[in-house]
């Protein structure tokens, strides 16, 4: 049994501090709510928005893509708006109505998720907050 009051975290550090830097003695209080980290995007979102940019590119309707991929309109809208989570045979069947491999997709929603991730901690580095290396376990 831990000797910790209930309803207070134990965090438990994952790397060792650096050399140089002054440990965090353990806190009993409360610590103010950090800001929230920004949140990591979503596949789906990724290759959403890269199938409707390239549809877009190519100037073609959402009408004349479904139909080469043989897929509905509907379907297609809420795949490229990330609300759905589409197979492997449907991302390869709209890739290819778009004249793009499976691999060219997936290379460019990579391509985005480095851009869009790259931002994320970009902004992350100018923060002077406290930063937590460890892991939370709740029970």
């Amino acid at each position: 049994m831990s000797s910790q009051a209930p309803n207070e975290a134990r965090v438990i550090p994952l790397r060792r501090p650096q050399a140089g830097a002054p440990a965090a003695p353990p806190s009993r209080s409360p610590q103010a709510p950090a800001a929230p980290a920004p949140r990591e995007p979503l596949w789906r979102d990724l290759v959403g928005d890269v199938l409707r940019r390239e549809r877009l590119a190519q100037e073609r309707t959402l009408k004349d893509v479904a139909d080469a991929a043989r897929i509905s309109m509907p379907y297609l809208s809420e795949v490229e708006r990330g609300r759905k989570e589409a197979s492997s045979e449907v991302l390869a069947a709209a890739a290819q109505a778009l004249g793009l491999g499976l691999g060219d997709l997936l290379s460019l929603a990579h391509g985005e998720l480095t851009r869009v991730t790259s931002r994320h901690a970009a902004r992350g580095r100018g923060t002077s907050g406290p930063r937590h290396d460890g892991l939370c376990l709740a029970a």
